[in-house]
């Protein structure tokens, strides 16, 4: 089996912890023999975390013999890659300082609407991770709700968010967005006023974390069988470079976990620059950019019509702050939570629904805005929940980009077969009786089916060409090296490092 190094100058800069790497095992041989290398003080390479559910270590290894160490570690059998242990940061615009109380995007998206459609705000067995900072899980507003967590930044059982000057409560905002319970004089509601949250910790006062305690936190999500991982964070880097946070969210879509994940607020278009966990790709999960009170895109917001999924409500969004007091943020970060919240509203209804289901409803429902993502929507949860309480016929997925050649299964929702597939546009991609989307050339086109009742539905815009909006189904590792360097290319910004480490493992392709 190839084994891969995975880096390059953006991480082994500003955003990599010195001398730091997980290295991911594939057997209990390799694990025992890293245990070897790393078992003396004197070591090059000492063992500080393990994490078993994603077959990872975190290593240290001494920058004065970090060529030599790394390929010692690239020549184990097993041994399936090797990554730097990068930094990750909490998705928040500039705080506005002049906030009043209000929240204009409850009433944007009809939540007293949903809720009176429904007859509830929710219900306690829904279970929201928030995967943050930290919540202040005291904040009268809040406590209702709250069950237990953890800290993974200082690995205790109080995950508490710790304000700081880069830090202003991320994660308690977060967590108000999803499912304040709006009982309290003078505060706010969420979402889902009437479900659970479980504050997960692994961004510090800062802000910051890093790559390790990231999959720690959603392990221990999975673990404990919640329904909704809120992520407002991430990091701008290469899939192969976050393959162990993009194998982290596969685990939780195995588990049928739904994985809701910020855009980022770099202005950019994730379809070119690669984002994770946003960019995962998977069908559980769904990616959020953010709309302002005019339904504009602010303009740091990110987008994307195959990558990012559906806008929500982010700029001046008033929430809860630790120490019972609330405030205005702006970012993807708040447009994430109102979506985790209007999900575990929707899952509060109709416990069997999945992500790629509930992102369905959510594009076919939403408001049509001019912010460049799948549905080019902004979410409407009045829409959304009426579509689940009426059971309305939905195709799954109702909107995607795939490449030429590529298929995609289509299934429907509440529909009675046998069904009648049609393509508005048969040279761009055709259907199939048992709806396999084939693409055929590059444009747009629009699914519908009838059902044997003879309702009908249709998709949104099904895109072929430009990038997939489907990860790769042989993910970087694991028999293919990832691509970390061309030929005769240097990864790592340090030619004579690179020199060291061909002369140790010549079949490297930079080596090439």
């Amino acid at each position: 089996m190839k084994r891969a190094l995975f880096l390059g100058a953006l991480l082994l800069g500003s955003q990599a912890f010195a001398g730091e790497y997980l290295v991911k095992y594939t057997n209990t041989g390799a694990l025992n023999m890293i245990t070897t290398m790393t078992a003396t003080k004197v070591a090059t390479i000492q063992m500080t975390d393990h994490n078993e559910r994603a077959n990872l270590v975190k290593v240290d290894i001494n920058k004065k013999h970090e060529a030599q160490a790394l390929a010692s570690l690239l020549s184990q059998p097993g041994v399936e890659y090797v990554v730097p242990n990068f930094k990750i940061h909490a998705f928040t615009a500039p705080v506005d300082a002049a906030a009043l109380k209000e929240q204009w995007a409850i009433s944007k998206v009809q939540a007293e609407k949903a809720w009176q459609r429904a007859g509830n705000k929710g219900n306690k067995s829904v279970l929201v991770a928030v995967i943050d900072t930290g919540v202040d899980y005291r904040h009268p507003n809040l406590a209702p709700n709250m069950v237990p967590g953890y800290d993974f930044a200082e690995n205790d059982a109080d995950p508490m968010d710790k304000t700081g000057f880069q830090n202003p409560g991320h994660g308690t905002h977060c967590a108000g967005a999803v499912g304040a319970t709006g009982l309290i004089d003078g505060g706010i509601v969420g979402l889902a006023p009437d479900i659970s949250m479980m504050p997960l910790r692994f961004l510090d006062e800062r802000g910051s974390g890093d790559l390790n305690n990231a999959i720690k936190a959603i392990d221990y999500a999975i673990e404990k069988k919640v329904d909704v991982i809120s992520a407002s964070w991430g990091a701008a880097v290469s899939r192969s470079q976050a393959q162990p946070l993009v194998e982290a969210v596969k685990r939780a879509d195995d588990a049928g976990i739904i994985f809701v994940a910020a855009a980022a607020n770099d202005g950019k278009n994730n379809d070119v620059t690669e984002m994770y966990p946003a960019n995962n790709g998977f069908p559980n999960s769904i990616t959020v950019a953010a709309s302002g009170s005019g339904d504009a895109k602010p303009s740091w917001s990110n987008y994307g019509t195959a990558t990012v999924h559906v806008a929500a409500p982010g700029e001046n969004i008033m929430s809860t702050l630790p120490n019972n007091k609330y405030g205005n943020l702006s970012g993807t970060s708040m447009a994430t939570p109102l979506v985790s919240g209007l999900v575990a509203l929707m899952k509060s209804q109709d416990k069997s629904l999945t992500g790629a289901q509930i992102r369905a409803i959510l594009q076919t429902t939403g408001a049509k805005v001019a912010i460049e993502t799948a549905c080019n929507c902004r979410v409407d949860a009045y829409g959304a929940v009426d579509a689940v309480m009426s059971k309305k016929m939905t195709i799954v997925p109702s909107a995607a980009t795939v490449k030429t050649s590529e298929t995609l299964p289509l299934q429907v929702l509440n529909g009675k077969a046998p069904f009648k597939f049609a393509s508005s546009n048969a040279s761009v991609a055709t259907v199939s009786d048992n709806g396999t989307f084939t693409a055929v050339s590059n444009g747009s086109t629009v699914i519908t089916v009838t059902d044997a009742d003879g309702k009908t539905a249709s998709t949104l815009n099904m895109n072929v060409g430009a990038k997939s909006s489907n990860p790769p189904s042989q993910p970087p590792g694991g028999g293919d090296p990832g691509n970390p360097g061309e030929p005769g290319e240097c990864p790592l910004g340090d030619p004579q490092l690179c020199q060291i480490i061909c002369q140790i493992q010549p079949d490297l392709p930079f080596c090439q």
